[in-house]
Parts: structure tokens; C-alpha cells; sequence
């Protein structure tokens, strides 16, 4: 069956409930990458220390990451539709406050909910999409959701040191007027049908588990290593309570799943690899070449041909080779892109980072969408949310473990160049461990 076969069957309703949910996503990445673009610029405006500065990255990790399964499963047992509508708006009240913040205090605030709202809003847009369609059309919108998700974070380095040229305050005030745009489309376009509001809700699980997630994103993003054993000692509480709960928050059960696990773990280190490699790209071109915010982010925007590729090539490669042999391929792509960057020195140029940045345009289009699709693959529709949760905290987690491990490693350095070379070595093993990860799931698919 054709793309154009299978995209035919959608219905005018079903376009929207697309293209609605793929602006969210976009809308998500987008928000995420233009931050780190524009921080020297907040810095300097509201006066802030390094330490103080590091949070406004840190609190919307620690909203995201530590809320992701109670997001996932809210959205489960009070409406997708619903929960979706409520957290859009939040994300717009919240992401307005940040453009609007005079102090320091404001921004990490307004960061937070923002991060809070994104753990809601996601795995809501998840799972609508993964209840609305079926069959070879589920497959064909989420392989364009991931590609548009995607492209949102590399096309959001991009404009974020265009808005930044402007004033950094843009970098909060245009993602509330895309929000804006999508929620009244969302208010229309999401039928009611997508709400599933039923059961009791897990408070216990539900206290544990995000007081674990915060505690262990707080120890991993911030290096705060007493928080790491109360993080891990409410997550065994959580365990404990799940195993006894009529109605439990997680379903143990649900890891028993095929490929759920190994999926999850290899979301977590692609991510890893990804989030480390980025920090040490954008240290490296600003701090050893000299480049500015906005000549970075021009230099970034060829990984975004991933917008591209999701939607036309990966969909062909699928049917032909299957989701896990698609998957494996683009995480050694991301492998081959990190070990090329390795050799880097005072004189490079652009062209000798482009390899670099087609390889991990190529490695997003085959990796993303598909993790996605496999991560959720035989789950029952009353727990897609959580599914979506899952998948969305192992990205999480990954991204604050590869920013720390890199930055760990990146001290070891006499000098920075030299540091930023033994971090990539990071990236590399992340990645490569990945590719093992996914390859693994397709041993046992074949067994």
C-alpha cells in the first residue's frame, strides 16, 4: 500500500486531529531548543550567576521529566481530549509570564509550569494519536508526528537566535502565539470521542512515583547526589504499591509487553547521545570558533532535513525493512555522526561539520518516529497514555544524563577544545549502545 493510498482514507476530521497534534509537537521541541540559544542574552538582562542561570534549564527538566507518567496516565483517567485543552492553555499563561519575567525567580517559575505543562500536554497528543488511528494509517501518523517533532527541535536552534537578535523575550512570546493558534484549532478538531475519563486515580503511586522522577532528575541534572537515594527509595515504594492497588497509577504488567522495555532504554540513550552532543556542538562552534548564537543556529539547521525524510523516505524503508532494522539504522547513523565530530580542532569549517549534521538529519528521520510507533505497539488503548508517558520520561532521563555525563567528561581536558574531545566520546558510546539496544529487539522479532 502507497502513502498516498493510505493518507487518502483520512477523513477531513482525522486531517485535523493531525495536523493539530503535529503543531503541539513542534510546538514542544521548538520551545525546548530555542532556550538554549538565548541564555547568555537572559543572563545579561536580568543579571543572573551561572548557578541561577542553569536552572532555567534544570526547572523545566525537573517539571517535564518528574510529572511524564502522571501526565501520562491523568490523561488516561480524565480525558485525553480534556487533558490536552487544559495544558495547552497553561502552557500559554505560563510561557507569556517568561517573556514578561524582571527577575530571575519569574523565569525559573515560569519555566517549571511550562515543563509541568509539556509533561501533560505530550503524552496526551500521544496517545489521541494513537487512538484515532489504526492499522497502516497509526504507522503513517506517527512516523509524521516524530519527523515534525523532530524538526521542531532543530528548526527551534534556528529561530531561536533569530527571535534573540530581536530581543530574547520573543523566545517566550512566539510559542504563545503558536499555542494560541493551536488550541482553538484543538478545540474544533479534537472530536470528544477522544476522552476516556474512567476509573479511580492512584494517589499514593501517583506521589511516589513523581516525587522519585523529581528527586532522580534533580540528582542528574544538577549533580545533587543525596537526592539520588531518596529518588530510588520512593521509586521502590512506588513498586510496592503498585503491586497492591486495585487501579494502579502503572500497571506492572505493561513491561512485559514485547520490545517496551528494550524500546524505552533505547529512547533514554538516544537521547543521551543527542542532548550530550548538542551542548558540546554549541561550546565548541561559539567558544572555540568564535561563531554567534545566530551563525550556530544557522549551521544546526541541516539536521532539520529530518522535517523532510520522515514523512517520505522512512515510511518506504518500514514497509520494506521493518521498524526495528529502520530504528537501528538511524541510531548507527547518529553513531557514525558523533565519531566524525571526534578529530575536531581550532580550524574547522562548516563543511567539515556538514557530514556530521546530514548523518544525524538522517538518524532523527529513521529513528524517531519509529521508536515511537514501537514503544506504543500492543498496548491497549486505556493505557496509550501511559505508553506515551513512558517513552516521553526515557527521553527525559536521557537528556539529562547526556548533558551531565558531557559535562562531567569535558572538565577532564587541559584545555576546552581538548575537553570537548574526550566528551564526545559520550555521544558515541550512547549511541552505540542504543543501535545495540534496538538491535536486540529485532533478534527477538525475527526469533
Amino acid at each position: 500500500m502507497t502513502t498516498t493510498e493510505t493518507t487518502a482514507r483520512l477523513s477531513g476530521r482525522e486531517w485535523g486531529v493531525r495536523l493539530v497534534l503535529c503543531g503541539a509537537i513542534f510546538l514542544e521541541g521548538v520551545d525546548v531548543s530555542m532556550m538554549g540559544v538565548a541564555l547568555p542574552s537572559i543572563q545579561a538582562e536580568l543579571g543572573m550567576t551561572p548557578g541561577a542561570l542553569q536552572w532555567v534549564v534544570s526547572a523545566y527538566v525537573l517539571g517535564y521529566g518528574g510529572f511524564m507518567l502522571l501526565g501520562g496516565r491523568a490523561a488516561d483517567l480524565l480525558g485525553r481530549r480534556r487533558v490536552f485543552l487544559c495544558w495547552l492553555a497553561v502552557f500559554v499563561l505560563f510561557s507569556g509570564l517568561g517573556g514578561l519575567a524582571q527577575d530571575g525567580w519569574v523565569l525559573i517559575v515560569a519555566r517549571f509550569v511550562t515543563g509541568l505543562s509539556a509533561a501533560f500536554l505530550t503524552p496526551a497528543g500521544l496517545s489521541i494519536i494513537t487512538t484515532t488511528f489504526d492499522g497502516p494509517r497509526r504507522d503513517q501518523a506517527l512516523l509524521v508526528y516524530g519527523g515534525v517533532g523532530a524538526a521542531g527541535f532543530s528548526l527551534g536552534m534556528v529561530v531561536g537566535g533569530l527571535l534573540t537578535v530581536l530581543d530574547w523575550r520573543w523566545v517566550f512570546f512566539a510559542p504563545v502565539v503558536l499555542a494560541l493558534v493551536i488550541l482553538f484549532a484543538a478545540v474544533k478538531a479534537i472530536p470528544k470521542s477522544a476522552d476516556r475519563a474512567q476509573g479511580r486515580f492512584d494517589v499514593a503511586g501517583a506521589v511516589t512515583v513523581t516525587g522519585g522522577m523529581l528527586l532522580l532528575v534533580l540528582a542528574i541534572a544538577e549533580g545533587v547526589w543525596p537526592a539520588l537515594a531518596g529518588g530510588l527509595a520512593l521509586l521502590a515504594a512506588f513498586v510496592v504499591i503498585e503491586r497492591r492497588a486495585a487501579e494502579p497509577l502503572v500497571r506492572l504488567g505493561v513491561f512485559r509487553v514485547r520490545n517496551l522495555v528494550g524500546t524505552n532504554i533505547a529512547a533514554l540513550l538516544f537521547a543521551a547521545s543527542f542532548f550530550g552532543f548538542q551542548l558540546v556542538a554549541v561550546l565548541y562552534l561559539q567558544q572555540v570558533l568564535g561563531w554567534s548564537a545566530l551563525e550556530t543556529g544557522l549551521t544546526l539547521l541541516v539536521v532539520g532535513i529530518d522535517a523532510v525524510l520522515a514523512p517520505t523516505l522512512t515510511p518506504r524503508l518500514v514497509r520494506r525493512f521493518g521498524l526495528i532494522k529502520v530504528t537501528t539504522a538511524g541510531l548507527l547513523s547518529a553513531t557514525a555522526a558523533y565519531a566524525l565530530f571526534l578529530p575536531l580542532d581550532h580550524g574547522w569549517d562548516y563543511w567539515r561539520l556538514l557530514p556530521t549534521l546530514v548523518l544525524l538529519g538522517f538518524a532523527f528521520a529513521l529513528a524517531y518516529g519509529p521508536l515511537t510507533i514501537v514503544a506504543t505497539d500492543g498496548i491497549a488503548d486505556a493505557e496509550q497514555g501511559l505508553a506515551g508517558g513512558l517513552l516521553n520520561t526515557s527521553f527525559q532521563f536521557g537528556a539529562a544524563l547526556g548533558v551531565a555525563g558531557v559535562t562531567a567528561v569535558a572538565t577532564l581536558g587541559d584545555t576546552p577544545l581538548e575537553g570537548y574531545r574526550l566528551a564526545v566520546l559520550v555521544p558515541v558510546a550512547a549511541g552505540l549502545l542504543a543501535a545495540v539496544t534496538a538491535s536486540r529487539g529485532a533478534r527477538r522479532r525475527s526469533a
